[in-house]
């Protein structure tokens, strides 16, 4: 009897949890809902998601606008949610771009550790410099921030500028809210899948 109520104590948490984000991310996101939640819907969602997403890096670090132009690939999750306070995970949606083409469409899942506490919702979005770097990305079958390459994070020095280190590096990445670029944040552990449709 103890066993089966632990079981059903768990299944209810699952489904809580899962209640919860679908009913969060959904309210992060401008887009009204849709009756029609074919693969085509969804990609147009991101895909306008996504630009605006980069429309707001370039308006809070002007610099990256030349970084992402040199990027051999660009992901980006346009709103990831974190909900700290029940078990400490993110979700979110996105996409691949290669020369401003979106040619996969991806999903982030992580913990929270590392992050702060509390519910929000942040973009990220991660550069590929070099072709060695996108091409293992690609070939990955779950992508994992620390396990299989190390991400940059992006600060900006007092002149304005990307960090000339951090502009050097294989992979750069960027965490953004609507206050700006995230200081003291880390994307370890994060991983990232490509949905499948």
């Amino acid at each position: 009897m103890q066993k089966q109520y632990s079981l059903f104590r768990r299944g209810g948490l699952a489904i809580a949890v899962t209640a919860m984000f679908g009913c969060g991310f959904s309210a992060c996101t401008t887009t009204p809902p849709t009756q029609d939640n074919g693969a085509s819907v969804d990609r147009h969602e991101i895909n306008t998601h996504v630009d605006s997403a980069l429309s707001r890096l370039y308006e809070t670090v002007p610099s990256s606008r030349d970084l992402v132009r040199r990027a051999k690939g660009v992901v980006v999750f346009p709103s990831v949610l974190q909900a700290g306070f029940v078990v400490g995970g993110e979700y979110g949606k996105g996409s691949l771009r290669v020369g401003n083409v979106s040619e996969e469409y991806l999903r982030l899942t992580a913990g929270s550790v590392g992050w702060q506490i509390g519910a929000q919702s942040k973009a990220i979005v991660l550069l590929f410099m070099t072709q060695d770097a996108l091409e293992a990305f690609r070939r990955s079958n779950g992508w994992e921030v620390g396990a299989d390459a190390t991400v940059a994070l992006a600060t900006i020095g007092a002149n304005g500028d990307i960090d000339t280190n951090t502009a050097q590096k294989p992979i750069i990445g960027f965490v953004t809210t609507n206050a700006g670029l995230m200081a003291g944040v880390s994307l370890q552990g994060a991983k990232i899948d490509k949905i499948i449709r």
